[in-house]
């Protein structure tokens, strides 16, 4: 599908791709890229997409990131895709919906609460004309910090004050369990605390049940395994479809190329597995559009198959997806 006028004029304020310096940046000098908001605007039916670059990290790799391939693989593996082999950099990319009249945020990001680098989705929707007030409704995929931190700012209060919070029924009932907030794992302890700090008060929360549709045309999709109630989306309008993917996959470089190839994040690495073949199997065949959170902005594109396993296909710049 090629741009018209209704995904040039979505919103009234941007068209495609736009790129530019923080405020206060104005009148010269290199503005670190970590204050370079990033918005891109595409759009599936009559529902309009805008992707929000939220920053990202670049985290050390070490023998212990991809649990069962050797380093040299791994780091073979981002030499082929022509990224560092030292570290890996991790881009974090939330998605604002419209749909049927409604600003949907798909994931908060870290709003003011994250590391060095992040905070750009409240930088992209300033870019973009849109107050935090003035979001509908916040779905969320799962409970990670970088996914739900961006609810609350670091005083306490809500980031989208007039916002509908969603959540899956099956996360916050593993996260929320009474005797796992008291005793927690080690490994599960950043996350109870971020997921406490997020959600013990203050937040009118919902949730809802996978297969079902969450808002009219997005329904629920449960893709467990990166966590228990790990949750993607299909997003559909006037016949076209998206598949919003959430955490099925890390790096694409990595995880696409390397469907068995397990993530330290990845929870249950066998169940994260069996979805990621499941889901990536899903796309290619049905040349479903993509979009992922961890992708390299703007995060979405199609899956091709490569042998017995996948390429991730970047979207055209400038390009709707079909």
């Amino acid at each position: 599908m090629s741009m018209n006028r209704r995904t040039l004029m979505a919103g009234g304020v941007l068209a495609g791709p736009l790129l530019a310096s923080a405020p206060g940046l104005a009148g010269g000098g290199a503005a670190p890229a970590g204050d370079l908001p990033g918005v891109y605007r595409y759009g599936i039916g009559e529902a309009t997409v805008t992707a929000l670059h939220e920053g990202g990290v670049k985290r050390p790799l070490d023998a212990g990131f991809v649990r069962n391939a050797p380093l040299p693989e791994v780091q073979a593996a981002l030499g082929q895709a022509f990224l560092p082999t030292e570290t890996l950099p991790i881009t974090f990319t939330p998605l604002l919906l419209t749909l049927g009249g409604k600003r949907v945020l798909v994931d908060a990001g870290f709003a003011d609460q994250g590391p060095p680098g992040t905070g750009g989705t409240l930088r992209g929707l300033a870019l973009a004309g849109i107050d935090p007030g003035a979001v509908d409704v916040v779905v969320i995929s799962h409970f990670h910090p970088d996914h739900i931190l961006g609810l609350k700012r670091k005083d306490g209060t809500a980031t989208f004050p007039n916002a509908q919070v969603l959540v899956p029924e099956a996360e916050w009932r593993f996260w929320m369990d009474d005797g796992r907030m008291a005793n927690p794992p080690e490994a599960l302890k950043a996350t109870l605390g971020a997921v406490q700090k997020t959600f013990g008060s203050g937040l009118k929360v919902e949730r809802y049940a996978w297969d079902k549709e969450v808002l009219p045309g997005l329904t629920a999709l449960g893709t467990p395994g990166h966590t228990p109630g790990h949750t993607s989306f299909r997003l559909e309008s006037a016949g076209r479809r998206l598949l919003i993917a959430s955490d099925i996959t890390n790096h694409p470089a990595l995880f696409v190329r390397h469907p068995d190839w397990s993530a330290l994040f990845d929870m249950d690495a066998d169940q994260a597995r069996a979805t990621r073949h499941r889901m990536l199997a899903l796309i290619a065949d049905e040349r479903l559009p993509v979009a992922f959170y961890h992708a390299p902005f703007p995060a979405a594109g199609h899956i091709a198959r490569s042998g017995s396993a996948y390429e991730f296909v970047p979207l055209q710049w400038g390009l709707d997806l079909a």
